[in-house]
């Protein structure tokens, strides 16, 4: 007997799991599956389509910056010299490799890019802005703001 396909767009069951998982990514699949209401095997079945799909993207450990030595955060805008799909494939190919640089946005407005960077204290960001960031291609301008307070720091999707 064939498996009935698990319905695309989300039905409510996925989202309840997704949003399970999202609070805690640890939880066990007979907890997961009592939380939403589902036996142990259709639970796991439905979870695993779920990052075979792709809306599952992976899980981590979420680090304590301060307890690694990675405690001030530093946003970065970063101004290209020329706004051609060149200039922006050098730029994404090269900063892809840097370990610091937590994520990197392509945006509209002011800025071409924004980085998120995590670093010891300033003294370590000056040493990294000026044998890193600045000597990325095509780099024109950075623009730097340290962060002295972190209100909301990846808050789970809202769905």
């Amino acid at each position: 007997m064939k498996e009935p396909s698990i319905p695309d767009p989300l039905d409510r069951t996925d989202q309840r799991i997704l949003r399970t998982l999202q609070a805690d990514g640890r939880i066990s699949n007979a907890d997961l599956a009592q939380a939403v209401n589902l036996s142990p095997a259709t639970c796991h079945r439905r979870t695993r389509h779920l990052i075979d799909t792709g809306h599952i993207k992976g899980f981590r450990a979420e680090i304590a910056p301060d307890k690694v030595d990675r405690g001030a955060l530093v946003m970065v805008g970063v101004v290209l010299d020329r706004s051609t799909p060149e200039s922006f494939a050098a730029f994404e190919a090269a900063i892809v490799t840097l370990p610091f640089i937590l994520d990197c946005h392509l945006v509209a407005g002011d800025f071409d890019y924004f980085l998120k960077v995590r670093v010891s204290d300033i003294a370590d960001f000056r040493r990294l802005h000026g044998e890193k960031l600045i000597a990325l291609p095509g780099v024109r301008q950075t623009r730097t703001f340290f962060v002295m307070k972190e209100v909301i720091d990846n808050a789970p999707l809202d769905f």
